[in-house]
């Protein structure tokens, strides 16, 4: 049997009201998923009172309930999976073509975690610019919207995502996978949505997450992160 035989992905997403948008990402991934690669699909539920838990059934995904709260919904998951390569997804996000055959690769020549470049679905120069960057390996670089990979077995070492973190999770979480080991940086591109800085104002939401990024940096813990981002950010 070869290598990439015994490697399967649970692709895990978590979601909150998301019946406009989780119906075209399972289409997609229903559409273009190799089923050598993807053992299931599972969507944690924070809770939604829209029809996301429905459409995720409709579309013949695992269904997942948890409390809200990523950092908590998709360490959930994680208990439901039983892949052997774990691969957060945003409900707005959209993975390349093939991507489950090179996450399968990556994992094979050795590169236990990872992620891919990511573009906005936004002609705006500066989400341009930002999506440009995510090229460059340097945890500065990262989030969640350019979706993430790793083994269980680096998962379990890493201890998962820390719960105390209602927003910045992906961010603390990556931080500490480039600490524990290489992180793989694939040259295809995700593409995600830019609602949030629709709603909000591109340059006002850029000037934000800097904000925060600055004041982690400076030693903020999380709930001073998370009081900044409610005050600020429309969600």
């Amino acid at each position: 049997m070869h290598q990439n035989d015994s490697l399967k992905i649970s692709i895990i997403i978590p979601v909150l009201n998301e019946a406009e948008h989780i119906a075209h990402v399972l289409k997609y991934l229903n559409d273009i998923c190799n089923k050598d690669h993807v053992k299931e699909i599972i969507i944690v539920d924070g809770g939604s009172t829209d029809n996301t838990p429905a459409i995720a059934k409709e579309f013949g995904a695992t269904l997942v309930h948890s409390e809200k709260g990523r950092a908590k919904q998709m360490n959930k998951g994680t208990k439901k999976a039983t892949g052997s390569i774990f691969y957060f997804l945003h409900a707005d996000t959209f993975p390349p073509k093939d991507f489950d055959t090179h996450i399968v690769n990556a994992v094979a020549f050795g590169n236990p975690a990872g992620c891919f470049r990511m573009k906005f679905d936004s002609n705006s120069w500066l989400l341009r610019a930002s999506g440009w960057l995510t090229r460059i390996n340097i945890k500065v670089c990262r989030g969640g919207d350019q979706s993430l990979f790793i083994t269980k077995k680096l998962w379990e070492r890493s201890e998962g995502y820390n719960e105390s973190y209602i927003i910045y999770e992906d961010t603390e979480f990556i931080g500490r996978l480039y600490k524990l080991g290489d992180f793989k940086v694939l040259p295809q591109t995700v593409l995600t949505s830019a609602r949030k800085y629709n709603k909000n104002g591109t340059i006002r939401l850029q000037y934000h997450f800097g904000v925060i990024h600055f004041i982690k940096l400076m030693g903020a813990g999380p709930e001073r992160l998370y009081r900044y981002y409610k005050k600020n950010i429309l969600t």
